[in-house]
């Protein structure tokens, strides 16, 4: 059976797997736009086919245990969700990532979220690392880095392409120890 975890107010972290692909596919229409600016996330779910090969990557990282992917549901709703984009258990360092339409912005849902997924990484998993990787640009995004209590390791200039336009990135990391405490 599916698990759930609560975050309070009436939302909830549950898996997202291919079989949700319509309701994942009709949550990225929503916020399209919004998802886009910084993430190639919701372009990549430009339709429902690729919106369900998007998720069976997901399903296929999980069953090889190297990442993960979890949906927000706001009064059962699906409204964003978290995911570990990378996981390396062997070298104990984790990418967390995270997305949200635009009616559910201002919630304090991704940190709720990311925090589940990083208390899991460290505590279950054994992870080390956990990093946060975000375009110099997505200041909603580093606002989330800081709550979590992640620290600037550094920016990568000019690091990727993103809609034509060179991005710089942000790299954000919480160690063990420091999670711990």
């Amino acid at each position: 059976m599916m698990f759930v975890r609560s975050l309070g107010d009436g939302a909830e972290l549950r898996p997202l797997e291919p079989f949700q692909a319509p309701e994942f596919f009709a949550h990225i229409e929503r916020g399209r736009e919004f998802i886009g600016r910084h993430i190639a996330f919701a372009d990549a779910a430009k339709d429902l086919e690729h919106a369900r090969k998007l998720l069976q990557s997901y399903a296929d990282k999980a069953a090889s245990d190297t990442g993960r992917i979890y949906g927000i549901w706001l009064d059962d709703k699906l409204v964003g969700g978290v995911l570990f984009r990378v996981m390396d258990i062997p070298q104990g360092r984790a990418e967390v990532g995270c997305w949200l339409e635009p009616a559910a912005v201002g919630k304090g849902l991704v940190t709720r979220a990311a925090t589940v997924l990083i208390d899991w990484a460290i505590r279950d998993r054994g992870v080390h690392r956990v990093e946060w990787l975000v375009s110099t640009e997505n200041a909603t995004s580093i606002a989330v880095a800081r709550r979590l209590g992640m620290t600037k390791d550094g920016v990568l200039r000019s690091h990727y392409p993103h809609r034509g336009v060179r991005q710089n990135l942000e790299v954000w990391s919480v160690l063990a120890p420091e999670w711990e405490a």
